[in-house]
């Protein structure tokens, strides 16, 4: 396998599903969506049936904590042995070029390994790859005990870079034509259309020649307006920062034993371009169940005279005046059964208005204020859930893309669940895996 150290990327040897397995029923959502809509998975287990899938080779976040957890994990591990034996999964060495169609909209993406030795998830980190959102070191352990007994890893992260003159990935598109195709399939559930194309060894190359010259300090430092002894920052968290740090824990945990040349150290990523057009930052949406306190009270309490709460007909008329809000105060929108209405705070305590709500929230449910919190995207499911008696939903408005990079470099990680790429279901489906034993 070809690594490129001085980047932190290595190319692949990834496990593709072999002729004649059923790419429609194989490649199912990332397990971390449609947590708070079981509906959703019972409908894919119904479309998978019997077939392969990679429905047996993850764990739908919807069943964490549930009964049978146990029972779930061990057969995880043991589908995957079983795919490998069966030889429903053959190898393929080398990256990866993924084009994902979905609302009329073409993403380009790139499988690749990325080097945990050159990522830091926690906070003040200046690693080369870095999280983009708060890591919530307590929701690691689950994911560590499915991953520490698996032999295969299948990615639903998605990395960024800010690639403004389109050297890296968009040269691939350009060349797609003389590429070897390895998948071409319609996704279920409105996922859209997916197909991955192998990278030419030349193409690989210039490939890393170019994200070189995005790492280079000179260039790095003239991006961003800052000082060429900053940290560079190559890779950014788009999707799946725990899924990575819970690859990272794992790694720290047992590279002194396994020595530094063990897959394990390398995860298998898709990176996107942050300035692929495709690509759209959405916000994602609280949800409360279970409120056990009047949230409004708690919320006038806690801010005092600089919260206001108006009264709006419908759901719709909310989010427009959310979305439209400009100023220094901010604004959020609240769904509670009948109840519709825009929250605005004049004398925030965090720069964005997620970090305010969601601070707020942490000392809300620490206190007994509700049962349970999700995290949603798409403001009808949000508009759906808030109306539930005894829930309670807030509205966001989303971040613009332009803005990550360098509030990051400049600010550190932003608020966890800041923003989302895309909606629910343009989320990364599974399809490649890689063997991490």
């Amino acid at each position: 396998m070809k690594s490129f150290s001085d980047i932190g990327v290595q190319a692949p040897v990834v496990y593709l599903p072999a002729p004649g397995v059923d790419l429609h029923k194989w490649a199912v959502i990332a397990c971390d969506q449609f947590t708070a809509e079981p509906e959703y998975w019972q409908q894919v287990e119904q479309l998978v049936g019997a077939a392969p899938s990679t429905l047996n080779l993850i764990f739908p976040e919807v069943y964490l904590g549930k009964p049978g957890e146990s029972e779930r994990i061990a057969a995880i591990g043991q589908a995957m042995k079983d795919d490998l034996i069966n030889g429903v999964l053959v190898p393929h060495e080398g990256m990866v070029y993924v084009q994902r169609r979905v609302g009329g909209q073409t993403r380009h993406g790139l499988m690749l390994c990325l080097d945990l030795e050159c990522y830091d998830y926690r906070a003040g980190s200046a690693s080369l790859i870095r999280a983009t959102e708060g890591t919530i070191v307590d929701r690691l352990p689950p994911r560590i005990k499915i991953r520490e007994q698996a032999a295969l890893e299948l990615p639903h992260i998605l990395v960024l870079i800010d690639d403004p003159t389109h050297s890296v990935i968009e040269p691939l598109t350009a060349a797609k034509a003389t590429f070897e195709p390895l998948y071409d399939t319609e996704l279920m559930q409105g996922g859209g259309h997916l197909a991955g194309f192998a990278v030419a060894q030349a193409a690989q190359q210039r490939v890393a020649d170019a994200l070189r010259e995005l790492a280079r300090p000179t260039n790095f430092a003239a991006r961003y307006g800052v000082n060429e002894k900053c940290p560079v920052l190559l890779f950014a968290m788009g999707d799946g920062n725990h899924s990575l740090a819970t690859a990272k824990a794992i790694w720290e945990r047992n590279k002194a034993q396994v020595g530094m040349d063990h897959p394990s150290r390398y995860a298998l990523v898709e990176v996107e371009n942050v300035h692929d057009d495709a690509l759209q930052f959405e916000a994602i949406h609280r949800v409360l169940f279970g409120l056990k306190k009047d949230v409004l009270a708690e919320l006038k309490s806690a801010f005092g005279d600089a919260f206001s709460f108006d009264h709006m007909p419908t759901a719709s008329a909310l989010q427009a005046r959310v979305d439209a809000h400009e100023g220094a105060s901010q604004v959020i929108g609240l769904i509670s059964g009948e109840q519709f209405g825009v929250i605005e705070l004049t004398q925030p305590t965090f720069n964005l208005p997620v970090g305010t709500l969601q601070n707020f929230l942490d000392a809300f449910l620490q206190g007994g204020g509700a049962q349970s919190i999700d995290y949603v995207h798409g403001a009808d499911v949000l508009t759906r859930l808030g109306q539930h008696p005894g829930n309670a939903g807030f509205y966001l408005a989303g971040m613009h893309k332009s803005e990550l990079f360098k509030t990051v470099i400049l600010e550190g990680a932003l608020p966890r669940k800041t923003f989302s790429l895309g909606q629910a279901h343009e989320k990364r489906y599974y399809m490649e895996a890689r063997c991490i034993r």
